[in-house]
């Protein structure tokens, strides 16, 4: 059965991004990483292959709407800290990478299963959707400020 609450505007989507953002930094700090870090070795540990630095930051740029040169400075980061490595053109992600990584999932786990659990699913489709439009719609304007 799902409740009418009050209607959801940008000021509740940004509050509850940051809610949930705060969470996972405080978990990140623990291991040494920020925020950027962690999104930048999670798109390397789930690429299906090995990807250049160009196409590991053009992918962490579309997720996050970073600037290049603060996520060249991640990956150099990653690499001093060996959770990647060069190989050739490619950055892998050492076992190093995919232990910490391992790790922060196991960690978060738990967390996630109280903030999202009892949620109906019907209200989860819902927000998806709005989610996906709102997405969709604050990308177009981005292409539009260049």
């Amino acid at each position: 059965m799902t409740t009418t609450g009050p209607v959801t505007g940008a000021r509740d989507l940004a509050l509850a991004h940051y809610a949930a953002r705060g969470v996972l930094e405080r978990v990140l700090a623990r291991h040494g990483m920020t925020f950027q870090q962690q999104v930048t070795l999670r798109a390397a540990v789930t690429a299906e292959t090995p990807q250049t630095p160009a196409a590991l930051t053009a992918q962490v740029q579309h997720s996050l709407k970073a600037d290049p040169a603060g996520i060249h400075a991640t990956l150099d980061e990653l690499l001093t800290r060996h959770l990647l490595a060069e190989e050739g053109a490619h950055l892998l992600t050492t076992d190093a990478g995919r232990e910490l990584m391992a790790t922060i999932a196991e960690e978060t786990a738990p967390i996630s299963a109280r903030v999202w659990g009892g949620i109906p699913a019907e209200d989860l489709a819902a927000a998806g959707r709005v989610l996906a439009l709102v997405t969709e719609r604050a990308n177009a304007e981005l292409t539009k400020l260049g």
